[in-house]
């Protein structure tokens, strides 16, 4: 039996991803697909456009076998963070043979030799990152210097680091590097509308564009036919009853959040130093909406998308103490389940067997089966869908019956 897995985020599906899995299976001859997918949170710093749930019964139906929430703690991290918690957790499940992700420029053996350099930078490297950066050069710029001063080379390649997926991809080999991990990588050239491509012509447009398009559009009929066809009945019956969800509409709930915080500095948040916690307080007065003030926040050297991370670590209360604990015990303590294929029995046999962490079917079962810093870490990220959940029940209250949120009452999902 032969395992690929993937990591996502699905913030929607669309033909990109179904196509993503089935190359992934047939380039690994992979009998099983496993999909560790973000929660309610995305690592862009923003609520996720539909629930976990709808996406995993989309995912499952084009081609996933089981869907494993990433934890909340990784999922709204940087892209070193949300790769390394991601890559453990497929590693320590003990069936993953290879992790099949996509790129700009399709070359596995490139983007590892990069993140061989990243992960073992030499004197001649810190030393000039270093001095780049005190001279008042970004990181990017400061990282290319570094890269042609070390690894000369390279130097004719330094432009795949101008690409978000592949900066994803040499994060995810960095991290199975970094375990020595039996996992193989291996990539698949993205195809269609580049990741920050807003166009909706191409045959696989991004899921920004149809992010985009469903906020100028009172329809879900404007992003369909970029979706696979067993997601449309789905897509038509949940519209405005789960979805759409943006950032604007976390709002009132983060800037209550802002003026509540209890400390009265925002320093004990991941990625939150003090310059820019007093930046938040100075300009709290000026809030008026969620993606507006990020605006107002961001700075040549902090990113929009950098400094919404760092708010919804505000608002969920994800902290730099409890993270530090986690990857100090190896990051990862679980393995909770979304959503299965019933075919995949086979696959769930062999984790239950092999898996050196708990495989999580119910979440009545986790005070027995979790160590007291793996069930700090699950209470954050049910924490975290229960806020989602509570912003999409008011969101759509007059399409909804009022009912009651609890994740522990959540059905795994069943395909």
């Amino acid at each position: 039996m032969k395992t690929v897995g993937i990591i996502a985020e699905y913030n929607p599906f669309h033909n990109g991803h179904a196509y993503h899995i089935r190359k992934a299976k047939e380039l690994t001859g992979a009998d099983y697909c496993i999909v560790v997918m973000s929660g309610d949170f995305v690592q862009r710093g923003a609520p996720a456009m539909m629930d976990k749930y709808l996406r995993t019964r989309i995912a499952l139906m084009n081609g996933a076998d089981l869907v494993l929430e990433l934890p909340a703690y990784y999922a709204l991290g940087s892209a070193e963070y949300f790769a390394g918690g991601a890559v453990t957790l497929l590693d320590k499940l003990g069936v993953v043979d290879n992790l099949c992700f996509g790129s700009e420029c399709g070359d596995v053996e490139l983007l590892t030799t990069f993140a061989r350099l990243l992960l073992h930078e030499d004197e001649v490297f810190k030393q000039t990152l270093d001095q780049c950066l005190r001279d008042g050069h970004s990181y990017p710029q400061a990282r290319n210097a570094a890269i042609e001063a070390s690894a000369p080379h390279l130097t004719a390649h330094t432009n795949i680091l101008s690409n978000p997926n592949n900066i994803l991809g040499i994060e995810y080999c960095k991290a199975l590097l970094k375990r020595e991990s039996a996992v193989r990588p291996c990539t698949i050239r993205r195809t269609g509308a580049a990741y920050h491509d807003e166009s909706m012509y191409a045959d696989f447009c991004s899921a920004r564009a149809l992010r985009e398009a469903l906020k100028c559009s009172d329809t879900p009929g404007s992003i369909l036919n970029q979706m696979p066809a067993a997601a449309h009945p789905l897509m038509k019956e949940q519209y405005l009853k789960t979805y759409p969800v943006f950032a604007d509409d976390l709002s009132l709930l983060m800037h209550y959040r802002l003026l509540s915080e209890p400390s009265g500095e925002f320093t004990c948040y991941p990625d939150i130093d003090r310059e820019l916690s007093d930046r938040i307080i100075k300009l709290l007065p000026q809030y008026q909406d969620f993606p507006s003030f990020c605006d107002l926040l961001k700075s040549k050297n902090r990113t929009y998308t950098r400094i919404s991370r760092s708010l919804l670590h505000i608002l969920l209360e994800i902290y730099r103490e409890d993270l530090a604990c986690y990857l100090a015990k190896d990051q990862i303590f679980y393995a909770r389940m979304l959503g299965f294929r019933e075919s995949a029995g086979p696959l769930l046999s062999a984790i239950k067997q092999k898996t050196a962490v708990p495989l999580l079917s119910k979440l009545a079962d986790a005070g027995n089966l979790l160590t007291p810093t793996g069930m700090h870490m699950l209470e954050k990220d049910i924490y975290a869908s229960h806020v989602y959940q509570s912003i999409v029940r008011y969101k759509f209250a007059d399409q909804n019956t009022i009912s009651e949120i609890n994740e522990y009452k959540e059905a795994i999902i069943k395909v």
